[in-house]
């Protein structure tokens, strides 16, 4: 039964990571102290999980597309600092999914603040050479392949005649 549960969560980890990176150009995640965690009591949540063995895949896997991968250190504080303000807020228990920042009031949910802050915190290697990136005009399709002009003329085929 054990193998069959580690067979299914590595088959899930290989899908899932080969996914992120044949869809991303560049990956980060949080260098996570996966030891001190299991000292909490979300050691079972932490262990079931296989954060290490993810994270393993994705590494290779981005080195073996071409892809960016970078580790941000455990001790960026992504869940303590607004993404908005910039204002740091302290540590909070793990059970305060959403929190309201003191600097500009701007409510935050603990994982999605997080990890706007990592991609922050990696800075220019996830954009494109620096700026943001955002979605640009929606510029149409053409509606013909290129160098093809069809004149509505069938076509010849064999020698003309001279």
């Amino acid at each position: 039964m054990r193998t069959r549960v580690a067979d299914a969560r590595r088959d899930f980890h290989h899908q899932l990571s080969t996914k992120i990176i044949r869809e991303n150009q560049a990956v980060a995640v949080e260098d996570l102290a996966v030891k001190g965690l299991a000292r909490t009591r979300l050691a079972k949540s932490v262990h079931d999980a296989g954060w290490a063995a993810f994270v393993a895949m994705l590494e290779y896997k981005a080195a073996l597309y071409g892809r960016t991968f970078l580790r941000i250190g455990r001790f960026e504080p992504t869940s303590q600092v607004c993404c908005v303000c910039g204002t740091k807020d302290g540590p909070k228990p793990l059970h305060i999914r959403v929190w309201t920042c003191r600097g500009c009031g701007t409510v935050l949910d603990r994982d999605i603040n997080a990890a706007v802050n990592i991609a922050k915190a990696a800075g220019p290697a996830v954009t494109a050479c620096g700026a943001q990136v955002r979605p640009g005009p929606q510029v149409p399709a053409q509606r013909e392949e290129a160098g093809t002009h069809r004149d509505g003329r069938p076509a010849v085929v064999g020698i003309p005649a001279l």
